[in-house]
């Protein structure tokens, strides 16, 4: 595995990633931002937060897959939220939630989340890149 992941001591632990990825691998692959869309670009969960953060890791999945990559891999990943408030953290783990029970996955890795006034469409609420480094 060319990731790993930690929390070192000193900084908190917090349940939905690790504060440091160390990566060894020597092949980076960097995903578009993936939005709440399906394969023929219609968006999924228009208007739940929850639907759209599952559907943008589940995105963010087949991404990696076409590049021979998992959340294995996941050095970084920088979520954009249109109107982020606190008070969405309960929806927005949900989705997370349930993107990696589909996935059989935990994806932890080092992470950013980014409120943001809009993205490329209205009906888009999220919006993840990843960062993935393969051996």
């Amino acid at each position: 595995m060319a990731i790993t992941l930690l929390n070192p001591t000193g900084l908190p632990e917090i349940g939905a990633y690790r504060q440091v990825s160390i990566a060894t691998g020597s092949r980076l692959v960097f995903l578009a931002g993936q939005v709440a869309w399906d394969a023929d670009g219609v968006t999924v969960g228009a208007g739940d937060l929850a639907a759209q953060v599952e559907r943008c890791y589940l995105n963010v999945a087949t991404a990696l897959a076409g590049a021979g990559a998992s959340f294995d891999d996941v050095a970084k990943l920088t979520v954009y939220v249109v109107d982020w408030t606190p008070d969405k953290l309960p929806l927005f783990l949900a989705g997370v939630g349930r993107a990696a029970a589909a996935l059989g996955v935990t994806p932890v890795p080092p992470g950013t989340l980014i409120g943001v006034a809009a993205l490329d469409v209205p009906e888009h609420l999220v919006e993840v890149e990843a960062v993935a480094v393969l051996d």
